[in-house]
């Protein structure tokens, strides 16, 4: 948690957010960002591409020195970079580790109308963002949402990907074909539906100071159980922080609003060594659907789930996802599929 991140020496500000540092006991802000006392080796930045819908500026955190091959997160909602934070760590000794704010979340640009938010908007992002990073290719992670975004970039644009992995969310033609037939999923997955309403689910998190936000991560029924890496209270506040900024919830729920037009799909195969990392606890996705992702990935395919770990896995069992990350990506790219 943020306690794990105390008595650091140093910090990295990039020339847009020189105009607003300060500081309190426990927190440092940048341009309205909380942080803690960041690690040395976690570092906030910006930048702004010009040729991303008239330049929005994108937030990441970085760690790993320049050079060393790509390794980029994508978060899923409700969270921000913040929850690759042991990721972060683990991985900048032989990558160069950067965990985005996706558009309309954090300290990223939130464009105000909905139309922004289409996937192909969210794909395009990506390859322009590893673009602006000065890189060609990437090892592709990303969870919930982001690994929404994830399956497509390496539909989309499979010369950038190297390797894929995905964590909690299933291959997006299996997810539409899937909860059509199943009822249950489609219960599940009624947020997405919820979330077509104006203004209404901003509101609903807000109730009760965010209880809604809260319980999604510390509730018996979708939280981290017991025998996970539970959130701490600094955890949580570093969440509260962010969305109960004003505005804060209308771009992420933005990128639900747009779904329906997206898909299905007109490409489907992924064609990278793909590992699929899955909590079996997920209140959010049925497991049924782990194993169905298998028939679109024509490339060596892994599947991995864990039995007592919930839908926020990278954050509920960090050394087990950092375990089998690392076993995948040390094994040979030029195996076959299983």
């Amino acid at each position: 948690g943020y306690s794990a991140l105390l008595g650091c020496s140093r910090y990295l500000i990039s020339e847009s957010q020189k105009t607003s540092v300060s500081k309190t006991d426990n927190f440092v802000f940048f341009s309205g960002a909380i942080y803690c006392f960041l690690d040395s080796c976690l570092k906030p930045y910006s930048f702004s591409n010009p040729s991303i819908d008239s330049g929005l500026r994108f937030h990441y955190v970085a760690a790993g020195e320049r050079g060393k091959p790509l390794m980029l997160l994508l978060h899923g909602f409700p969270e921000f970079w913040y929850s690759w934070r042991h990721q972060l760590r683990e991985f900048k000794s032989e990558y160069r580790v950067v965990a985005l704010d996706l558009r309309g979340y954090g300290e990223t640009d939130a464009p105000s109308h909905k139309e922004y938010y289409k996937l192909d908007c969210l794909i395009t992002d990506i390859k322009d963002i590893l673009e602006s990073l000065g890189y060609n290719k990437c090892v592709l992670i990303g969870h919930d949402w982001g690994g929404m975004i994830a399956w497509l970039v390496a539909i989309c644009y499979p010369e950038m990907v190297t390797k894929l992995i995905v964590v909690n969310f299933p291959h997006p033609s299996v997810f539409t074909e899937y909860i059509l037939r199943h009822p249950s999923q489609l219960i599940k997955s009624g947020y997405y539906f919820f979330f077509q309403m104006p203004w209404f689910p901003e509101f609903m998190f807000t109730v009760n100071d965010f209880k809604v936000l809260k319980s999604l991560f510390t509730s018996q029924a979708t939280g981290i159980g017991r025998k996970g890496c539970r959130l701490t209270a600094e955890d949580i506040e570093a969440y509260l922080y962010v969305f109960s900024q004003p505005g804060a919830l209308t771009g992420p729920i933005n990128h639900y609003r747009n779904i329906f037009s997206c898909l299905p799909l007109q490409h489907h195969e992924v064609i990278m060594p793909t590992l699929l990392l899955w909590g079996e606890r997920d209140a959010f996705m049925e497991v049924e659907m782990a194993e169905i992702t298998r028939i679109y990935v024509k490339n060596h395919f892994r599947l991995t789930i864990l039995s007592e770990a919930s839908h926020w896995l990278q954050q509920d069992q960090p050394d087990i996802v950092n375990k089998l990350i690392w076993t995948f990506l040390k094994e040979e790219t030029t195996r076959k599929r299983e």
